[in-house]
């Protein structure tokens, strides 16, 4: 299952959070953070009983078969509560998963991935420097999947099949000023329920060039284990990570 950021990808289940001393507890503040996740996928997937395809694409070759993609993330706080959300969307057409065993020469691969994000927080530690925030919400994850084998004794074959489902997910997110500009920031979420299993996790470094606009760059991987008999999906990624958080 190809999310392609930017999210990418999934930045952001949770919006990358601006420095402590920005917040004000007796307003609402509000973040925006588009983003570009130049995530690679690495695992296996599979339609209605017929093999599994493992796909193994770096960012340079994902770039190449994405035909849309979109990413961003959004957080309104009020004192030590929070609201966050995440959402991705991307289609890639590829020819360069491989078939398991020799039951076919090459696979197309067609996948359409969608992820909303919504969960709550809530600070458990922070002063003027720092923040640390319990996260606990719902991802929403719906994929299409269309494999079509040429070659071999499964040449000519093709399937298509789709799933939605729902995983809660629930783990920290934090923030720490190096100095007035920089600052550190990042997360780890982890859950299941539709899927196996679901998780999320990011480090990255920020520069606030002024009191509403942040950039932040950094690493993220993300993995989900989900299968409902017809349709499976064991994918992770990871890459860089770009985005611009706007705070008003």
């Amino acid at each position: 299952m190809a999310t392609i950021p930017a999210d990418a990808a999934d930045l952001l289940p949770v919006t990358a959070p601006q420095p402590a001393e920005q917040q004000q507890p007796d307003r609402w503040t509000f973040s925006f953070a588009p983003y570009f996740w130049a995530a690679g996928i690495n695992g296996d997937t599979g339609v209605f009983g017929l093999p599994e395809v493992h796909i193994d694409e770096n960012f340079g070759d994902i770039l190449k078969d994405l035909d849309f993609g979109f990413m961003g993330a959004g957080e309104a706080r009020y004192g030590k509560f929070s609201v966050v959300t995440d959402i991705i969307y991307s289609r890639i057409t590829t020819d360069s998963a491989t078939p398991r065993g020799v039951l076919a020469d090459s696979v197309d691969l067609k996948q359409e991935t969608f992820t909303g994000f919504m969960g709550a927080g809530y600070t458990v530690l922070g002063d003027e420097e720092s923040r640390l925030d319990v996260v606990g919400g719902a991802k929403l994850w719906w994929t299409e999947t269309t494999i079509s084998f040429s070659g071999g004794p499964l040449g000519g074959r093709s399937a298509r099949d789709d799933a939605t489902w729902v995983d809660g997910l629930a783990g920290f997110k934090g923030v720490y000023s190096i100095t007035p500009q920089f600052y550190v920031t990042g997360w780890g979420l982890i859950g299941a329920g539709g899927a196996d299993l679901d998780w999320d996790v990011m480090a990255g470094l920020g520069y606030k060039f002024k009191q509403s606009i942040s950039a932040v760059a950094g690493y993220r991987a993300l993995g989900v284990n989900y299968s409902n008999g017809s349709l499976t999906n064991d994918i992770v990624e990871h890459g860089p990570i770009l985005g611009l958080v706007v705070h008003f």
